[in-house]
């Protein structure tokens, strides 16, 4: 008995410490890295996994220590109170001991395996998102997501400089569409959770401005992101397929703003919800259809700008 019981501990300390990194939000930021290498150059597979595991671990440190830093919040809130540090289950400084491991495994990885710019632009996306977004922004002003949003959009200069050994304006261009989708990806989520940020005493935009702002805003920052979206088509690295995938899936991310802008049903939001998940498919399809393109080897037809 003594036996299974301690298997059991092992597994939820091994979960706890995978739900400390984020994985279902760092799938999408592995994606974003990805795709610029191919984009850039011809990568072999094993510098994609070298970077990918190098990514992780320092997404993964970030949001282990963004918890340590939250921890007096995320008791308040009902989507955090599960964690471990609010659950009773890790210590404090053992979850920040863990991020800063990861942290440092991740630095040394790429820097010796990859190259000292792409470790520094990785460190750097960690110190933007622990000190600039979590410990500032955060709990300070409405405009975090919009500023903080920058943390989130380091990956594609992580991959472009994985490949280069430098950042150009193609790498650029694939931040500033993340840089714009960050907004109301994150303030969809803040419509249908805006009690609980309320509750915590983090001014989300809605509970600083309410929600008729916030849909005004979510249409804006929709219409940015997608038409943001058709820049690497007019600047020639990307083809037919992103084309594609623009024009549907932002089409579909753009009527979605639109619904929620128009939306009546303030105490469940339905739109903001099904927003929330259009915008990660949305982000997901670009990024996948320009890895798809160079695999395929399916040329750019708009090269009007040398990249």
């Amino acid at each position: 008995m003594s036996e299974v019981v301690s298997g059991k501990a092992q597994r939820s300390f091994a979960s706890d410490l995978v739900m400390l990194t984020k994985p279902r939000i760092i799938s999408l930021l592995l994606v974003t890295t990805a795709a610029p290498m191919f984009v850039a150059g011809r990568p072999s597979w094993i510098t994609v996994l070298l970077v990918m595991i190098g990514g992780y671990l320092m997404a993964g440190g970030a949001n282990a220590v963004n918890m340590y830093i939250d921890q007096d919040i995320d008791d308040r809130m009902a989507r955090t109170r599960t964690r471990p540090i609010p659950g009773g289950r890790m210590a404090p400084r053992a979850v920040l001991a863990f991020g800063l491991a990861l942290a440092v495994a991740a630095t040394w990885l790429l820097a010796t395996y990859v190259n000292v710019l792409t470790s520094a632009l990785a460190l750097g996306g960690f110190y933007f998102y622990v000190f600039i977004y979590s410990r500032w922004l955060k709990r300070t002003t409405p405009q975090n997501i919009v500023i903080g949003g920058a943390a989130g959009a380091f990956p594609p200069m992580v991959g472009w400089a994985a490949m280069t050994n430098s950042v150009s304006l193609g790498a650029l261009y694939l931040f500033a569409i993340i840089f714009y989708w960050t907004p109301p990806h994150f303030w969809a989520l803040s419509l249908f959770r805006a009690e609980d940020y309320a509750r915590a005493g983090v001014p989300m935009l809605p509970v600083v401005k309410g929600k008729r702002e916030t849909r005004r805003q979510i249409v804006i920052y929709t219409a940015l992101v997608v038409l943001s979206g058709f820049l690497p088509v007019v600047l020639g690295f990307a083809g037919p397929l992103y084309l594609a995938a623009n024009l549907a899936m932002g089409g579909w991310f753009a009527i979605g703003s639109v619904r929620v802008a128009r939306e009546r049903d303030a105490e469940h939001e339905p739109n903001a919800r099904r927003l929330f998940g259009i915008s990660i498919l949305y982000l997901f399809a670009l990024f996948a259809a320009l890895i798809v393109e160079q695999v395929l080897g399916v040329a750019a037809f708009a090269p009007f700008l040398q990249v």
